[in-house]
């Protein structure tokens, strides 16, 4: 029978202490505060998934993006597309927060820096808008990931 982890210093950052893969990990509170917004930014970009792929033509989708009815029925194939990859954001984020280290902290940098791209590449071609719903996060999202390291 493994025995259980011992508790964290006094004064150390440390939280919780468990055993994960045979051995002690601590959580600290930066670690849990960065996992609870790579959440948060991986859920935004389901309920994204969600207004292009499913809701695109409908009014909600339509006043998010700024688009005309016209326009969203003639594009709502484009958006489908677009919805799928930012469906990938999402999955990359939360592969991130499950899998183990060094895997779930490669995989949550990389996957931010791309929401953040994304983010970035999007306020300079479609609205600066997405700088501050995407963008921001995103790398508020990478430096709590870097801090908690």
């Amino acid at each position: 029978m493994e025995r259980p982890c011992p508790s964290p210093r006094r004064g150390a950052s440390a939280w919780v202490a468990e055993r994960v893969g045979g051995r002690c990990v601590s959580l600290g509170l930066m670690s849990i505060v960065a996992t609870v917004v790579i959440l948060l930014i991986a859920a935004l970009h389901v309920y994204i998934l969600v207004l292009e792929m499913f809701l695109w033509t409908g009014p909600r989708a339509r006043a998010a993006f700024g688009t005309s009815p016209d326009f969203a029925s003639q594009t709502k194939a484009l958006a489908a597309n677009q919805g799928l990859y930012n469906g990938f954001l999402a999955a990359g984020l939360v592969w991130g927060v499950v899998a183990s280290d060094p895997v779930g902290f490669q995989a949550k940098v990389f996957f931010v820096v791309c929401v953040a791209v994304a983010g970035v590449y999007g306020a300079v071609t479609a609205s600066r808008k997405i700088l501050f719903v995407q963008t921001v996060p995103a790398l508020i999202g990478l430096a709590l990931v870097l801090a908690s390291r």
